[in-house]
């Protein structure tokens, strides 16, 4: 028996141990966003800080201005890659909770799934490297390559601490450079999923974000509509339309130079997408939609992938409660968000809506445009030979050759390891793309646990060969 299927063979037996240990971390509620939730944050950070302990790495938990980072290194191993994993501990709030058919802090194993809040996004992914490298020491007296872990608690809600440390804030605590900290020569992520069931996936491309907030004040309090309809300017009319504005009728963003930059897709991309096995039929049943919409000339995934968007989240204003009030409203407010893709700059895009709103705004209302976070689109080469590592270790945990996709997503972080570390990102995702992340009933599939174990596990020693 090889020792890699030893490896192999003692992750399988170890199948529900690993089971259980996910269950524990999944019944802490850390719920980033909420600050009621914020000592069960720290539980789950110092949870994981644990498990590092007695799995024997060097262990820091740094304390942040809100919830601690949790930093992990495996005893060095001279002239071996260095592999950085990122990961999160913090979750989505679990509302609206009447639609969770299992409580979302009880994990519950249904057909084959783990349904908990948590369960895909991230804790399950992120513990499948925790656990491959676990097993690769007790099993094997270690890894044979230097793995780096960041697992931070503020995933959900900005990553403000993370980009504080990465900016230096936190070096005293450290006692070096973050720089030299997290230095490497790959990023590991798992936050994302496969192209489906059955069919493994390597993330290459991610879409970037921009998030607005837009308040428009009217009269300093709410008016009779009848006495003072038609007389007094509505801030929610007034906020409509600005919001009817930002997209045409098919689709097509109307922002002034919102398209200048980006970047298209290759021929050769738009030929591979059309091979993936997608079904247009079951991504619309699967939603509950009747028709796809969206920009001409694109296919869906296209739209999904490669083309920028701008989407409102949410809309508040006036009267919200049950039966009728006859109000002109005192305040209205609009979340909204642009996906964006490579060569798109967030801050320039921010510029341009500014600009557009301002030109659509009477003077008789006090508006304001909160910009939030950003960050740039993702394309990471796909000649690197951490990729085709990858590739082999998931073939031999999956059984298949994963395909190559992008991902309509945004994870900030990458293009931040990008600038700060000079390195790419291997997106390995063990999820599904119907895992209900940041909705109710979020599953993770058993069988994708396991075998993202073992696919790590492969990937540890498919890295190690690299240099040789």
């Amino acid at each position: 028996m090889s020792d890699m299927q030893s490896l192999v063979d003692s992750i399988t037996q170890q199948q529900d141990q690993y089971l259980n240990r996910l269950f524990k971390l999944l019944r802490i509620p850390s719920v980033s966003t909420d600050p009621a939730f914020s000592q069960d944050v720290y539980k789950a950070g110092k949870w994981v800080a644990d498990q590092f302990q007695e799995m024997g790495l060097s262990v820091q938990m740094v304390k942040t201005k809100s919830h601690p980072i949790v930093l992990a290194q495996t005893p060095t191993v001279e002239g071996a890659p260095t592999v950085l994993v990122y990961g999160h501990y913090d979750v989505q709030p679990a509302d609206p909770l009447e639609q969770w058919i299992s409580p979302p802090f009880e994990p519950t194993v249904r057909d084959g799934n783990i349904y908990a809040r948590g369960a895909t996004d991230d804790k399950g992914q992120m513990l499948t490297h925790v656990f491959s490298t676990e097993a690769w020491m007790k099993h094997r007296g270690g890894v044979p390559i230097n793995i780096k872990f960041l697992i931070e608690g503020e995933e959900e809600c900005g990553s403000t601490a993370l980009s504080q440390f990465l900016k230096g804030d936190y070096n005293d605590q450290i006692g070096c450079t973050s720089e030299e900290k997290l230095a490497c020569d790959v990023v590991v992520i798992s936050d994302s999923s496969q192209f489906g069931a059955g069919i493994p996936a390597i993330t290459y491309g991610l879409r970037g974000i921009v998030a607005f907030e837009l308040t428009v004040v009217g009269p300093k309090q709410d008016l009779h509509s009848g006495t003072f309809g038609g007389a007094v300017a509505n801030p929610v009319n007034a906020l409509m339309r600005v919001m009817a504005s930002f997209q045409d009728d098919v689709g097509k963003i109307t922002i002034d130079g919102f398209y200048d930059d980006v970047q298209e897709m290759e021929p050769v991309e738009r030929e591979q997408w059309k091979q993936l096995p997608f079904s247009e039929a079951e991504f619309m049943d699967k939603i509950g939609i009747t028709e796809t919409f969206g920009e001409p000339g694109y296919s869906t995934i296209e739209r999904r992938w490669s083309r920028p968007t701008l989407d409102i989240n949410g809309i508040s204003g006036g009267y919200q409660g049950e039966g009728g009030k006859t109000i002109v409203p005192s305040k209205a407010v609009a979340k909204f968000t642009c996906r964006l893709v490579p060569n798109q700059d967030p801050a320039k895009i921010a510029k341009s809506i500014q600009a557009h709103v301002a030109a659509r705004i009477s003077t008789a209302f006090k508006w304001n445009l909160h910009i939030g976070h950003g960050a740039p689109g993702v394309v990471v080469p796909l000649d690197s030979p951490f990729m085709s590592a990858a590739s082999t270790a998931i073939e031999q945990a999956f059984g298949k050759t994963p395909v190559l996709i992008r991902a309509g997503g945004s994870i900030p972080i990458v293009s931040n390891f990008k600038q700060k570390l000079g390195v790419d990102t291997l997106l390995l995702g063990w999820g599904q793309n119907d895992d209900n992340t940041h909705s109710p009933n979020e599953k993770f599939s058993v069988d994708d646990f396991q075998k993202g174990i073992i696919a790590s596990a492969y990937l540890w020693q498919a890295i190690s060969e690299i240099n040789k």
